[in-house]
C-alpha cells in the first residue's frame, strides 16, 4: 500500500463517516421535531376538550335562557288574555245595564 492508496481509502472512509454523522443527526432532529409536535399536539387536544366544554355549557345556559324567556311570555299572555276577557265580561254587563235602562226609561216615557 503506497501513500496515495492510503490517503484515498482515509477520504473515502471520512467521507463516509461524516455522512454517516450528518444521517445520524438528522435522525435525531427528525426524533426531536416529532416529539416536540406530539407535545403540541397534546396540548391542543386538552384545549381543545376545555373549549367543548365551555361550549356545552354556553349552549345548555342560551337554552335554559330561551325556555326562561317562553315560559315569561306564555305566563304574560295568558294573564293579558284572562284580563281582556274580563274587561269584556264587563263591558257586556255593563252594555247589558245600559240596555236594561234604556229600555225602562224608554218604557216608562211611553206610560
Amino acid at each position: 500500500m503506497d501513500i496515495s492508496q492510503a490517503v484515498e481509502l482515509y477520504g473515502q472512509l471520512g467521507a463516509a463517516g461524516i455522512i454517516s454523522c450528518l444521517f445520524v443527526f438528522m435522525i435525531m432532529n427528525l426524533i426531536k421535531s416529532q416529539k416536540e409536535q406530539s407535545e403540541d399536539l397534546e396540548r391542543i387536544k386538552q384545549d381543545i376538550s376545555k373549549m367543548q366544554t365551555e361550549i356545552n355549557s354556553c349552549y345548555s345556559i342560551s337554552i335554559k335562557l330561551i325556555d326562561s324567556i317562553n315560559s315569561f311570555k306564555t305566563s304574560v299572555n295568558d294573564k293579558m288574555e284572562t284580563r281582556h276577557m274580563a274587561i269584556m265580561k264587563e263591558v257586556d254587563d255593563l252594555s247589558d245595564k245600559i240596555s236594561f235602562i234604556s229600555g225602562r226609561l224608554n218604557g216608562g216615557a211611553k206610560h
